[in-house]
């Protein structure tokens, strides 16, 4: 499917390609400029979402598993623990382009913009 709702993707989980579980999607960061969902904030680790961190991952690292509902992220769990993550109370700057360029390299994905 080429369109899906934001909030039918809210919530929807990752998983690895072994089917490790990655965590879930909480949000959509859409750039206003292009009107491109840019990157995926995905809630990860913790117990019952106590302790869990946030990480913003491009939206082309993920690719959608219709058959089993979720995403599938080319990853294991150690690299994304090893991923800058985030709390829920404080949020990089996601219009900074060098934090944004750094992350499309930790994910091997090329920047959106270019």
């Amino acid at each position: 499917m080429s369109m899906l709702s934001a909030s039918t993707i809210n919530g929807t989980s990752v998983k690895s390609p072994r089917d490790e579980s990655l965590g879930d999607i909480k949000d959509l960061m859409i750039d206003l400029t292009t009107g491109r969902v840019a990157y995926a904030v995905i809630s990860f680790g913790g117990l019952l979402g106590i302790g869990s961190k946030l990480f913003a991952v491009p939206m082309q690292a993920l690719k959608q598993n219709a058959a089993n509902k979720c995403f599938v992220m080319d990853t294991t769990k150690e690299r994304l623990e090893n991923a800058q993550g985030f709390d829920k109370d404080n949020w990089p700057n996601f219009a900074d382009r060098a934090w944004q360029t750094e992350l499309h390299k930790h994910y091997n994905t090329p920047p959106y913009w270019g």
